[in-house]
């Protein structure tokens, strides 16, 4: 397995995603309450951009006659035909044991220390450092 730096955690905050390239595949990855998924960008149906589709939650198990909404940003629709998958699990809500799309494992590594940094300008066509 290759491993591949996507960003910061700072430059996805909770809600967001980002769509990137690896090894020739379309991945999005997402930030969900502050844990990271990423899954293929496939959508099994028909193969539409499916990272691309609306983030919402679902409604939740509830007692009879009353409804819970909750797990907002964890539901991913497809762009397309809207068939909805949970980010966390990859797994369709309609069709959880039949209709999976690819899921991969994501790691937050601690950042490397700063490196020392030195100004460089452009100055008559050439790049210059100051050290």
């Amino acid at each position: 397995m290759e491993r591949f730096v996507v960003c910061k955690t700072t430059e996805m905050q909770p809600g967001e995603r980002k769509i990137v390239q690896v090894g020739g595949r379309s991945i999005g990855v997402f930030n969900a309450n502050g844990e990271y998924y990423a899954l293929r960008n496939s959508c099994p149906h028909q193969g539409a951009p499916l990272c691309v589709g609306r983030l919402t939650g679902t409604t939740l198990p509830s007692q009879p006659g009353s409804y819970r909404y909750g797990r907002e940003g964890e539901i991913l629709a497809c762009p397309w035909h809207g068939w909805e998958f949970d980010v966390t699990t990859g797994k369709s809500l309609f069709n959880p044991h039949q209709c999976l799309v690819k899921k991969y494992d994501v790691a937050v590594e601690p950042l490397e220390e700063n490196l020392e940094t030195f100004p460089v300008t452009v100055e008559e066509g050439h790049v210059v450092l100051y050290a």
